[in-house]
């Protein structure tokens, strides 16, 4: 599944990797952002022989665009600077060119910058590098490992037991699980054993000293789970549910509260508070500043258009926006026919509808510039799931699990499969399949940092891409 492909460095920073150390987990939170800001202090201390007060603004800039810092620890070294130089570049672009826009700029010694620019991601991945080293020295200094059982050997059970195994900065050790079925009917699993019946639990855990306790049995066994919640009060340990909703594909699952009763979010939109704030904040800022760069281009592909084919310069598609309302997208016209019906057949390569302009603008992506008028409005985002057709919506919503849960947000003009590979002509199921399996893992692990990383993959696809017809 696509999903199982996603770099696991996105995962959202609030959710502690399953055995995670609180401790180590903060100290990763922390340093990308701490380096990236410190190192700034060091450079401009180093020319100058002082911190001016625009460079203390700056790296406080720096630090809450980055922080939190990617979970980096369990990624194989290359995909960790490879991680950290797409991020950079993604951020100060990002400062370089509000710098510029703005003439802010100017306040700051272009050396200390540029020293700046390739001292900060090597200061960053050397910090990631000693963190990695010392990480297991951290976590003896906290004392033995903490012992665990799991009451229920079921699918999420054993997930987690594996989870839990193959975490090597993980402070639990699972001791083994407890299941009152027959031994025909346990999920059976080489790696792990049946300990006991759960009504043997409570006296394990205080004859063994087990600090923690997971709860992995059926909802629908509530009297159980009832009663050995009532055995359970009269020991120490920590006492975790792991529900069977939660082997379901979550959409920003997580724990809420409605009137004071809590509740379990079970597909939610990322862009909720302060980060919904954050989302539609850059969105604006980006596309004023992409809108006035490309004013000039845009009115010479206007041009073009116009006099090379007969239609309209602008193309209006339906489509489906932020919770299935239909919306109008614009595009620049790269094609004779304009559809917008039933039915309408996806470009594909050497489609004869496509003109010979059409088809340079669609390969260079030239043709969406018009869409951040659409994210201007409040339509769209520069980054989400791509919208389709009405028609295309109808037809796969009927044939994909999920698929309608993409519109949890605002569609992008570029998102997370399509730089991995899911750009252009969707020609069988199984593409589209795995085009909605990314964009629903963009909305469970969404951040800013993740927006700017694929901004920033964005330009690279489209330079070097040629699946778009």
């Amino acid at each position: 599944m696509a999903q199982q492909l996603a770099p696991v460095v996105f995962r959202k920073a609030t959710r502690i990797p399953v055995g995670r150390d609180q401790l180590l987990h903060t100290l990763e939170s922390l340093i990308g952002p701490l380096v990236l800001a410190l190192s700034l202090w060091i450079v401009a201390l180093s020319f100058d022989g002082s911190l001016p007060p625009q460079y203390v603004i700056l790296s406080l800039i720096v630090f809450s665009l980055t922080f939190p810092g990617s979970t980096l620890l369990t990624v194989v070294p290359w995909r960790v600077f490879r991680h950290i130089v797409a991020a950079w570049l993604a951020v100060s672009g990002l400062l370089f060119a509000f710098g510029y826009a703005s003439g802010y700029i100017e306040y700051f010694d272009r050396e200390v910058l540029l020293t700046w620019w390739w001292v900060a991601p090597l200061s960053e991945m050397v910090a990631h590098m000693v963190l990695r080293l010392i990480a297991p020295r951290i976590i003896a200094f906290q004392g033995p490992m903490r012992r665990a059982v799991v009451a229920g050997m079921n699918a999420q059970g054993i997930e987690l037991a594996a989870r839990l195994g193959s975490d090597p900065y993980s402070r639990i050790r699972l001791v083994g699980f407890f299941d009152d079925r027959s031994d025909e009917r346990v999920t059976q699993h080489s790696d792990y054993s049946v300990l006991g019946k759960i009504s043997a639990l409570a006296r394990f855990v205080r004859e063994n000293e087990i600090d923690l306790i997971y709860i992995s049995l059926p909802m629908a066994s509530q009297p159980r789970i009832v009663a050995l919640l009532s055995e359970l009060r009269d020991t120490t340990a920590s006492i975790y549910f792991v529900p069977d909703i939660f082997v379901t594909d979550l959409i920003q699952g997580r724990i809420d509260s409605v009137s004071g009763i809590p509740v379990v979010a079970v597909c939610e939109t990322p862009f909720s508070g302060w980060s919904g704030i954050l989302k539609r904040g850059s969105d604006i800022v980006l596309s004023i500043m992409i809108l006035a760069l490309a004013a000039i281009p845009m009115l010479i592909v206007a041009i073009a258009v116009k006099l090379t084919s007969p239609g309209p310069v602008i193309f209006r598609q339906r489509r489906y926006g932020l919770d299935g309302h239909e919306i109008i997208v614009y595009k620049f016209r790269t094609m004779i026919a304009s559809e917008d019906g039933a039915v309408i057949e996806q470009a594909h390569e050497h489609d004869a509808r496509v003109t010979p302009l059409g088809r340079v603008l669609r390969r260079t992506s030239l043709d969406e510039l018009p869409q951040f008028f659409n994210v201007l409005q409040g339509r769209m985002s520069i980054v989400g799931p791509r919208p389709h057709a009405v028609a295309h919506n109808e037809m796969y919503r009927k044939l994909i699990t999920g698929y309608m849960q993409r519109h949890k947000v605002k569609p992008g003009i570029t998102g997370w499969a399509q730089v991995n590979g899911y750009r252009g002509e969707t020609e069988v199921l199984e593409k589209m399949q795995a085009r909605i399996d990314y964009d629903l893992t963009y909305l469970r692990n969404w951040s800013l940092r993740l927006d700017l990383y694929i901004i920033a993959r964005t330009i690279l696809v489209v330079l070097r891409e040629r699946n778009a017809y």
